[in-house]
């Protein structure tokens, strides 16, 4: 192995970098207004309402030490579908929002490095009760899903793009986030880029706890095909890239 390599991507772990950086400099301290917290979409964009909590039916009550302790990672998952309102439930668990937005920033129920919350939530649906089949992406402050586009060949085309890994195209839906990184420079410069990579797991071990509360299973994946992924979801890859996904579907009853 290169040694100095390893320094270098062991040196990305620490917060060293934070001795290194006049944060007087950063945007957010120069008086830039912080950047959208949400990633907009066209006027004429298919737009999906989804239920608020007030309105769930069929999302039972968890023990959080259970679900804990019955928490693993599924990679093969019964052909049920999930319905509408048990997709909502996963979004409102993983980025959903607590409380109204202010000042450039808004509080959800998973925690991130200064309220920024540098992440979006795509959707690679398969078999959801009430949804066509194609790519959405979560709109927190409105709690809707924008329809993204539709493609035949989605199931095949996530599979190459997850490194010939099977389950995120044989899923009811897969997870994809995404990092906008600049919301996290705006406050941070340098030091943004590791506490993006933290928030992404914060994110996707709720998904991992509320999947238990549905008889669901999901199994996080970090290795993938960068630019194929970022290909499919029409991304630029430099200020918008994908950084993490998480394919979930329903699994046997313990």
């Amino acid at each position: 192995m290169n040694n100095e390599s390893l320094k270098m991507y062991r040196y990305f772990l620490k917060d060293s970098i934070r001795k290194k950086i006049a944060f007087k400099f950063t945007d957010q301290n120069q008086g830039v207004p912080a950047p959208p917290i949400e990633k907009t979409y066209p006027d004429d964009s298919i737009l999906i309402n989804l239920p608020g909590p007030d309105d769930w039916t069929h999302i039972p009550q968890t023990d959080i030490t259970l679900a804990i302790g019955n928490r693993k990672s599924h990679r093969v998952y019964l052909n049920q579908s999930l319905s509408l309102e048990e997709l909502t439930y996963l979004l409102w668990c993983t980025q959903g929002m607590r409380g109204k937005e202010f000042s450039g920033h808004a509080y959800r129920n998973v925690p991130s490095a200064g309220c920024r919350h540098a992440l979006e939530t795509y959707l690679a649906v398969f078999n959801v009760d009430n949804l066509d089949p194609g790519v959405y992406r979560y709109l927190p402050l409105s709690h809707q899903l924008v329809f993204e586009f539709k493609d035949d060949m989605l199931s095949e085309k996530m599979i190459i793009a997850s490194l010939s890994q099977s389950y995120p195209g044989k899923s009811a839906v897969t997870f994809i986030w995404t990092a906008i990184p600049y919301r996290m420079e705006w406050r941070y410069g340098l030091a943004a880029h590791k506490v993006i990579a933290l928030d992404a797991g914060h994110v996707c071990q709720n998904l991992y706890l509320a999947c238990e509360a549905i008889d669901a299973g999901t199994c996080a994946i970090a290795a993938y095909d960068q630019e194929e992924l970022d290909d499919l979801l029409g991304l630029d890859g430099e200020d918008e890239f994908a950084v993490y996904l998480a394919p979930v579907g329903k699994v046997k009853k313990r």
